[in-house]
């Protein structure tokens, strides 16, 4: 009885765990859009500095303030060698997202957000020549095929947004990879990430959206009808970027990686209904197959990486040399997609 109420329990913990990170992520996403759209604060550059800000702040809070999660130790030396560079490619995702939300609809978007996972391993594929069973090559199919006709017949495709979405991914991807390499004996969850790599973030792009935003948004509050509630809303999506953060960790120890996976995808179909909802961005019915279509690509693909990670090393198989074109261990056949920490903000 008592066994049986504590696996109720789990249950019940893992689904509010999904749902209260479905909420932040959809509403962080939501009023990005509403900020860019219906506030005209057309300034993807400050608002992402907003978000690290807001971050930095967060993260020392919790870790140093409230000691709700201790805090994972880090050289001085490590901090520029390895953090630094990180900070640099997470400022560029989160800033190319915010780009892409400023241009095209959030359903467009988060479709092409869902080809992270096929970048990712043609870059391992084309940069560190890793090789990858075949069915992870064929599970990428139907995302590139889904990708394909939502591009083709998204009804307010703007390239300059598209290019930024799919530069997006790459960026994700690039951080993904890298992460292996520059941190490395480290084992960060969601907050330690934020607390390390937003204060950074902070300082590359400061400079660069007070030159290139400055005196547009100067104008923006002289001509705004309510400038100072028009603010409230952008320094809140910064708590809610935050919070974010905070969800992610809450979700990543209530759930396994199959069922993140699964509800990751169903997330990204609950923003795109939810901002149709808000925003009435025309769809056309291709365009929903093709959305429909990546997001059980993805989910399929999830499915191959975590089959292909629980199978066992084969016994007698003779040992070949370490080099970078051969895989050390069946792992090594898996691409480096950390589904749990890509919506990091």
């Amino acid at each position: 009885m008592e066994e049986s109420f504590v696996c109720q329990w789990s249950d019940i913990r893992s689904l509010l765990s999904i749902l209260q990170w479905w909420a932040f992520n959809v509403t962080v996403i939501i009023v990005n859009k509403w900020i860019f759209q219906k506030l005209d604060f057309k300034f993807p550059l400050s608002v992402s500095s907003v978000h690290f800000i807001c971050s930095a702040i967060g993260g020392y809070v919790v870790i140093k303030v409230l000691k709700l999660k201790p805090l994972i130790t880090v050289d001085p030396e490590d901090r520029w060698r390895r953090i630094f560079p990180m900070s640099f490619v997470f400022c560029i995702n989160i800033v190319l997202g915010n780009v892409s939300l400023r241009y095209i609809p959030v359903s467009f978007m988060q479709t092409i957000k869902s080809f992270t996972p096929a970048t990712t391993v043609v870059l391992q594929w084309l940069v560190w020549r890793k090789y990858f069973d075949w069915r992870i090559w064929a599970s990428l199919v139907p995302i590139v095929g889904g990708i394909l006709l939502t591009s083709v017949t998204e009804l307010s495709f703007n390239m300059f947004g598209f290019c930024a979405a799919l530069f997006g991914c790459l960026a994700t991807s690039t951080k993904t990879i890298l992460a292996e390499s520059l941190l490395h004996g480290y084992k960060f969850d969601s907050i330690n990430t934020v607390y390390y790599m937003a204060p950074f973030a902070t300082m590359i792009l400061a400079l660069p959206a007070l030159l290139l935003e400055g005196n547009g948004i100067l104008e923006w509050f002289g001509t705004h009808p309510y400038p100072w509630s028009a603010l409230i809303i952008i320094f809140s999506s910064g708590v809610l970027a935050f919070c974010l953060n905070f969800s992610i960790f809450y979700v990543i120890h209530s759930t396994t990686a199959v069922t993140f996976n699964v509800a990751g995808n169903l997330k990204v179909a609950v923003a795109v209904l939810v901002s149709w909802l808000i925003f009435r961005n025309p769809i056309s019915y291709l365009n929903s197959v093709g959305c429909a279509v990546t997001l059980v690509g993805c989910t399929f693909y999830g499915y191959v990486r975590h089959m292909l990670s629980q199978q066992p090393a084969v016994p007698g198989t003779p040992r070949t040399p370490r080099t970078p074109r051969t895989p050390r261990n069946k792992m090594e056949l898996l691409p480096l997609v950390n589904d749990k920490l890509e919506d990091k903000v």
